[in-house]
């Protein structure tokens, strides 16, 4: 479905809430401004096949701009605001951008990404004024909301968040119907597993220029459901929040559950949760002991996927299956799971390797980077991608991920995978923040290396450095322990949690770290 069968139903019905702002959209009005905004653009000369992009913090428009795309058969893309120009720039180039829609807080950045990208067609920004600019209310008010004749179904075009290297444009082959024939994977594998519906009140703070809030929010919205958004993510106000609107469904990474389980007892027992009836979790694997104490707080409610912006598979798992087999991100849910060798062989049960998904014909490809699309396809099996993660299968078909290929640490020959390390580390209370990665070794070829962000008011001392190295005496083996702890200010990660690594490798490199303790 989309929001038009609720706008005709129940046109008064909050359709978005965003919690910071109070600002809100009836599904009446997200109808009428999307039909506007789609209106506007095939009058610019925008139509099928090509591009509109926005860059904005977390605002209703950006979900009118989603649905405008989505109802006139135009790909969608929203790319990160803390990128820089060059960054943005790059990405408008490569997606062959027409349309710019810009927040007024990232007005400044917007204009110098002009200049490095001077021939697109619309440039809007979304909440104010500014010159060089249409402001997005005036542009409504003068564009009749009658429904194209024609709605071919759109989709987004969404980049990878570039941890590994330069973003790849995952661009989906676009449907042949019309929007009134609409039907979408996210539907078809998360709706009825989670059971949205009209009922759904659906919290998220990830940015939507991410795939999962993105496609969540819209998959709430085409259902009929309430999206309460936030600009960003706080953790205490994350609790107020799902205790002040009954939220029933809710999106985090475990960067969030971490943060929320550090909150004080009191704080955390404050708010009441007892709407809850979803809380999903993905973008990273979460370690064990943190998600267990979150079941152990929230209840049997945590449901966490694995999925990729590729959309190539999914493995989903319950809350009870979760407890029997600790750390697992489940099974197949879309795709079948292959894990393969550095030969390409496929290995048996229990044997690490890359995490490849079979389906029946291969799902996506990295726009104008066939290099890149061959690299992820396995090379005697066309169906066969992945995304370059490892991990390995129990006898049960339950996926365990152990790390990303480019992560892994090869010290005297033996791989050493750092999300064991760092999950670990992650309660340390002395912790806010930790990451660990090889350095270049002459002995060894490479050395295990912890970078810790400490928490607010503690103090980075050799002394602190020590007691952490000390704490994994006896929980992990003592060739993955690091040799050394940094301490450092922050740590790179995106705004869904995932870790830059090789922005910290930069650091390194640069000279702007510094040891504390061998």
């Amino acid at each position: 479905m989309y929001p038009g069968v609720h706008a005709a139903n129940d046109p008064g019905k909050l359709a978005i809430i965003h919690v910071d702002t109070g600002e809100t959209r009836t599904y009446a009005e997200l109808e009428s401004r999307s039909v506007k905004l789609a209106r506007y653009l095939r009058e610019q000369g925008i139509g099928p096949g090509d591009d509109v992009a926005f860059v904005s913090e977390n605002l209703p428009q950006v979900l009118e701009v989603y649905w405008a795309a989505l109802r006139s058969g135009m790909y969608v893309t929203g790319v990160n605001h803390h990128l820089t120009a060059a960054e943005i720039a790059y990405i408008l180039g490569d997606c062959d951008a027409k349309a710019l829609l810009v927040s007024a807080s990232r007005i400044d950045l917007a204009r110098d990404v002009l200049e490095l990208v001077p021939g697109l067609r619309v440039r809007v920004v979304l909440d104010g004024a500014a010159d060089g600019f249409e402001a997005y209310d005036d542009v409504l008010a003068r564009t009749s909301d009658e429904p194209l004749g024609d709605e071919p179904v759109g989709a987004d075009m969404l980049y990878s968040s570039g941890t590994t290297g330069r973003p790849k444009g995952v661009k989906p082959p676009l449907p042949d119907r019309q929007l009134a024939n609409r039907d979408d994977l996210m539907t078809a594998v998360f709706g009825a597993l989670y059971g949205f519906g009209t009922d759904t009140v659906y919290y998220a703070a990830a940015p939507t220029y991410h795939a999962a809030p993105l496609r969540f929010g819209g998959m709430v919205l085409s259902l009929g459901g309430t999206l309460v958004m936030a600009t960003r993510f706080e953790a205490e106000a994350s609790l107020a929040a799902l205790e002040k609107y009954r939220v029933t469904h809710s999106q985090w990474v475990p960067t969030m559950f971490v943060r929320l389980l550090k909150l004080p007892d009191d704080v955390r027992a404050r708010y009441d949760l007892s709407g809850l009836r979803v809380a999903i979790h993905a973008a990273a694997p979460c370690p064990v002991e943190v998600k267990r104490r979150m079941i152990e707080w929230w209840g049997p409610v945590l449901h966490e996927y694995y999925a990729a912006t590729e959309a190539n598979g999914v493995t989903v798992v319950s809350p009870q299956e979760w407890l029997a087999h600790p750390g697992t991100v489940g099974k197949a849910g879309l795709g079948v799971i292959r894990i393969v060798g550095p030969d390409g062989a496929e290995l048996p049960v229990g044997e690490t390797g890359l995490v490849y998904f079979e389906r029946d014909e291969r799902p996506f490809e990295y726009h104008k980077d066939r290099g890149r699309t061959e690299a992820a396809t396995h090379p005697e099996h066309p169906t066969w991608t992945t995304t370059g993660d490892i991990g390995h299968l129990d006898a049960d078909g339950y996926l365990y991920l152990t790390d990303r290929a480019a992560f892994t640490i090869i010290s005297g020959g033996v791989n050493i995978y750092p999300q064991e390390v760092e999950d670990a580390l992650a309660l340390h209370p002395a912790i806010l923040d930790v990451a660990v990665i090889g350095v270049p070794d002459e002995e060894m070829g490479q050395a295990v290396r912890a970078v810790v962000q400490p928490a607010p008011g503690v103090e980075p001392t050799p002394e602190l450095a020590a007691e952490i190295l000390a704490s994994l005496d006896g929980r992990l083996a003592k060739f993955k322990i690091p040799k050394q702890v940094d301490f450092v200010t922050d740590l790179p990660r995106t705004p869904t949690g995932k870790l830059v690594k090789g922005d910290l490798v930069k650091r390194y490199a640069a000279g702007t770290t510094s040891g504390l303790a061998e």
